[in-house]
Formats: C-alpha cells, sequence, structure tokens
C-alpha cells in the first residue's frame, strides 16, 4: 500500500510529537510509542496499491503547486473498529479540500483501487495522534494534554508517500523538512 501524505510545519510537528510524548507519560496509548523513523504526523489524503511514474510525477506538480496550505488543528475524534485511534481534527479550507480532491482523481486515473474512506465527501481529515488494537483502550478527557483542546493554526509545507512494504518515504512536493525527533 502507498499513501499521499501532507506534512505540516517544523513548529506544529513538534507540538503534535509533544502531545504524543504527554500522553505517552499519562499512561495512555500514543503515536510516541512507535519508534519508527518514518513515523511522525501527517494527513492521510489517499492510500493506493501503487504508485506509477506518472501518478508520482502528476502528484509530485500538483503537491508542490498546492502547498504551502494552511489548517487548524481543532477538537478531537475518536474512531472505533478493529484499531482505535484518537486523532485531531483539521480544519481544513477550501484550498486543502480542493488539493485533497485533485489527488484523488489523480490517484483514480492512475493507481486503480483507492481506499474508499478517503474519498472526497467521506474523508475526515486528522492527524493521528494514538492508535491501539486493544478494546480496552481509551482516552479519557482529564488525562489528555489540555492543549488537545485549544485550536491551532498551522500550515502544511510537504508531502510524501509511505510504502507499506518497503516501509519508507519519497518526498512528493513542498518543503522537505527532516523529523522534528
Amino acid at each position: 500500500m502507498r499513501t499521499v501524505e501532507l506534512l505540516p510545519d517544523t513548529a506544529t510537528e513538534t507540538h503534535v510529537r509533544e502531545m504524543w510524548r504527554m500522553m505517552a507519560a499519562a499512561g495512555l496509548p500514543s503515536l510516541a510509542e512507535h519508534r519508527h523513523p518514518t513515523n511522525r504526523p501527517h494527513m492521510t489524503l489517499a492510500t493506493c496499491e501503487d504508485l506509477c511514474p506518472p501518478a508520482r510525477a502528476e502528484l509530485a506538480t500538483l503537491l508542490d503547486g498546492g502547498l504551502p496550505a494552511p489548517f487548524r488543528l481543532d477538537g478531537l475524534l475518536r474512531f472505533d473498529g478493529r484499531t482505535r485511534v484518537l486523532a485531531w481534527s483539521v480544519a481544513a479550507d477550501a484550498e486543502v479540500l480542493e488539493l485533497h480532491r485533485r489527488v484523488w482523481e489523480v490517484l483514480a486515473s492512475t493507481t486503480g483501487r483507492l481506499n474508499p474512506l478517503h474519498a472526497p465527501g467521506r474523508w475526515i481529515p486528522h492527524v493521528t495522534l494514538a492508535r491501539s488494537r486493544r478494546a480496552s483502550a481509551r482516552w479519557p478527557e482529564h488525562l489528555l494534554p489540555a492543549a488537545l483542546r485549544e485550536p491551532r493554526e498551522a500550515t502544511f509545507t510537504g508531502a510524501r508517500s509511505y510504502d507499506s512494504t518497503t516501509r519508507t518515504v519519497e518526498g512528493l512536493g513542498g518543503e522537505d523538512h527532516p523529523p522534528a525527533g
């Protein structure tokens, strides 16, 4: 599987990572526990089976031209299912929504099967804070960092694709800044 993701500015990445650390320190499931070097705050626009060279080239042009793009982290989301997820909701403006739609169109015309959860109109923009396969996983409000309840203005400055088979990433446009550690 391949993803197309937007990466936040360095200050926002650092802030999200601090939220991960604070959650872990409170004994809560958190992405701070996921130590793979590719793990970093991001918003997934779409997932597909593979990125063929024409799709890569078209996405790189599209994403490079669409970044930077402002957004706001605002409110928490909880997703239940096989994997439970706590996420920071992304209040995406028309610019980000249009970028998402155009990425979907590129992938739909070049790569075949796409994850329908990312389809325009169905996609829920978010930045993941924690994932757990334990049915008992909970994130009680009183244990969460207070900063998660405060809206935060931010900017997407980069784009990448993650390959789940090789566990590697490839830049797709915008500012290429290293992970904030």
